[in-house]
């Protein structure tokens, strides 16, 4: 089973319309966004970090950069770090490094989604490869994953 039919099962067993999408390998997320003809303000990336001892996710657009300072406000947390690659590889073995999907309960993970994407009616994101990607309604992302939605993302400077 490839990993995009892992999170197929998933988004299928929970009974949501998504649209699978094939694409040549890239990375990082705004490639990934750019090879589908997709804005990376639609495109969701996953980030993998670790506050105060725990895991977890926080999903923004490809197009913004993670702003650390204003996440730790988001999490109450005193330290948060990237996760190093050794604790990904443990944490979602079925996926491959850098193209995690946006479902942090699925491994364990509290997920919180920047503002920026919980405005947008649909998303597109990793399904877990560098060669599949997934769009579905945000409206349904939400219900499946009840992210805590804070303002963390930001556009970076030119």
């Amino acid at each position: 089973m490839s990993v995009s039919q892992s999170i197929g099962d998933y988004l299928d067993s929970q009974h949501v319309s998504y649209e699978r999408l094939h694409h040549a390998v890239a990375f990082p997320a705004q490639e990934v966004a750019h090879a589908l003809h997709v804005s990376g303000k639609h495109f969701a990336k996953a980030v993998m970090l670790q506050a105060d001892g725990r895991p977890v996710m926080a999903v923004l657009p490809a197009s913004h950069r993670l702003n650390l300072q204003e996440l730790k406000v988001e999490l109450a947390a005193k330290h948060v770090e990237m996760l190093p690659e050794g604790e990904l590889t443990k944490l979602c073995p079925d996926c491959e490094l850098g193209a995690f999907p946006p479902f942090g309960s699925l491994y364990g993970m509290e997920t919180l989604v920047d503002r920026s994407l919980a405005q947008l009616e649909e998303i597109v994101f990793n399904a877990g490869s560098h060669t599949d990607a997934v769009r579905m309604k945000y409206a349904d992302y939400a219900n499946l994953t009840k992210p805590r939605v804070g303002n963390f993302g930001e556009l970076p400077l030119s």
